[in-house]
């Protein structure tokens, strides 16, 4: 089939029939093909054409049958030479005849109809893609073959039976690659390229690279469904016989009643975990070591093991609570605030269970431990949690007007709350005590001129003493603050309320081993 003007010639004129044939008048005019691209024209020939040059066939002028581009094939054309479509590293020759072969390929195979123009890459997309395959795998390349238009049918890639085909033939084909490519076909950084999602180049290797990632997942379901062997033996033992692992709870055969704690990385052996009548006698002789030595490094090791062995045999009863509870309050007496939060984050849901214990006072720890991480978000999910009943009881009360003092800056009603702090709440308080001081010394520097008794600090800020209250405002501000003149006074001019505010931005970050 004879084809018109193609698209990116479509600026050049029409040829012009300059020869003189017998019997036929010259015509009064040339005819000119209207112009419909920004292509460069290609010159005119003027060579006139002597009528001895014609033989005796061409007595009638030949015709070139005209072929009408469909619009979407035009507008791939100016997309093409659009100045923002140009991409750095390929040249305007190149892409002009990757855009011949592409347009000529799919008029010849009459599919001109067929392709989705709209989404087939532009010319110059698929020379960087050319390159970039050759680059990373040669048996991809299209050295010896130029582009196929047919790949990019109705919008979509080329099938992944296609591929193989072409890469099988350019393994049986040495000349398919270039000369410095022949005698190294593998390439090992094939596997590590990767593209944006948005990028059209992930699309030719999808099914590729799909087909892969399910092999390899496969690999590693059938490695993982292997029978692994019993208490710590290796699935890839040879000679044995692999154990089933237990599905339920492990019941425990150790007796002895003090035992360091290992973290486990196999499922547990019963001979080395106790059960609950040695577990009961365990924290009764912990808590008669704790009170005679006092040793926490020893007692925190024995407490977990306890709780370890409690977790594996799925124990969860009032002894468990127990045992959390005396954990926990031992690890605030220390301010191991990693050990206790382990510890509050279990008894959250063994109360939720309505197993017993006190609640209530580990509600309102939770309350005063979430003030001192200034954790608002957790601080709302334990204040919804709180029932009337919760609302009513001394700790939960004390610990929500603390929180409502702070709210409202009223560090007077602070103090006072501090100075009488039920259960343990005070070792909770004394984490965060110190912040809100220096928050307290900010506004009253602010409040009093020029001066203040240290005496009134001292009372107002829940200091014991005077030396104290001295002590805590030299270590964090300059010496020049107090001046003795009868009586102690805090010169609260001269930036001290900056330098207060400066000390206590050292406490804005609480970071806390263990938190959850």
């Amino acid at each position: 089939m004879s084809t018109g003007v193609p698209p990116w010639r479509a600026s050049a004129s029409a040829t012009a029939t300059t020869a003189v044939y017998p019997n036929h008048a010259t015509p009064a005019y040339i005819p000119v093909q209207a112009r419909r691209s920004l292509a460069t024209p290609a010159p005119r020939s003027t060579t006139p054409v002597s009528p001895q040059s014609t033989t005796a066939t061409d007595s009638t002028p030949r015709k070139r049958s005209r072929v009408e581009w469909p619009l979407p094939v035009r507008n791939y054309v100016q997309r093409s030479f659009a100045p923002e479509q140009q991409i750095a590293g390929v040249a305007r020759e190149e892409m002009e005849q990757k855009l011949k072969s592409v347009i000529t390929e799919a008029a010849n195979n009459d599919t001109l109809n067929k392709i989705d123009w709209d989404s087939l890459p532009l010319p110059q997309v698929m020379v960087q893609n050319d390159k970039t395959r050759i680059l990373a795998n040669p048996e991809a390349s299209t050295w010896a073959s130029p582009y196929a238009a047919q790949s990019y049918k109705h919008g979509a890639a080329a099938d992944d039976g296609s591929r193989k085909r072409k890469s099988a033939e350019f393994q049986t084909d040495t000349n398919a690659f270039p000369p410095w490519r022949q005698t190294n076909k593998t390439n090992a950084f094939e596997d590590r390229i990767t593209y944006s999602p948005t990028d059209k180049r992930q699309r030719l290797d999808l099914k590729n690279s799909n087909s892969k990632s399910k092999a390899n997942l496969e690999m590693r379901r059938k490695r993982f469904e292997e029978p692994r062997g019993g208490y710590g033996s290796s699935p890839s033992s040879r000679g044995a016989s692999p154990t089933p692992a237990p599905t339920g709870p492990v019941v425990g055969r150790c007796q002895s009643l003090e035992k360091n704690y290992f973290r486990l990385t196999s499922a547990p052996n019963p001979d080395t975990v106790r059960p609950l009548p040695i577990l009961i006698k365990t924290l009764d002789l912990l808590k008669k070591k704790w009170k005679r030595d006092n040793n926490y490094t020893y007692i925190c090791d024995q407490f977990k093991s306890l709780r370890q062995d409690l977790t594996v045999q799925h124990i969860r009863n009032e002894f468990t609570v127990s045992v959390y509870e005396i954990h926990a309050r031992i690890a605030l007496e220390k301010g191991d605030l990693g050990e206790y939060n382990q510890c509050q984050t279990q008894l959250r849901a063994l109360y939720a269970q309505q197993l017993g214990g006190h609640p209530t006072e580990f509600k309102a720890y939770r309350i005063l431990y979430f003030i001192h991480t200034r954790n608002w978000t957790a601080m709302n999910d334990a204040l919804a949690d709180l029932t009337p009943t919760d609302k009513n009881s001394i700790a939960v009360k004390h610990a929500l007007d603390v929180r409502s003092a702070l709210a409202l800056g009223n560090y007077h009603r602070f103090f006072q709350l501090y100075l009488d702090t039920p259960n343990m709440g005070a070792y909770l308080m004394d984490m965060f005590v110190d912040r809100e001081r220096l928050s307290a010394l900010s506004a009253i520097c602010k409040a009093y001129k020029p001066d203040v008794k240290l005496r009134f600090i001292t009372e107002e800020l829940g200091f014991e003493s005077d030396e104290q209250s001295a002590r805590f405002i030299l270590d964090h501000s300059k010496d020049t603050l107090l001046e003795k003149d009868g009586a102690v006074k805090l010169l609260t001019g001269g930036g001290a309320a900056q330098q207060f505010e400066a000390a206590r931005a050292g406490h804005r970050v609480v970071d806390i081993k263990g938190q959850i």
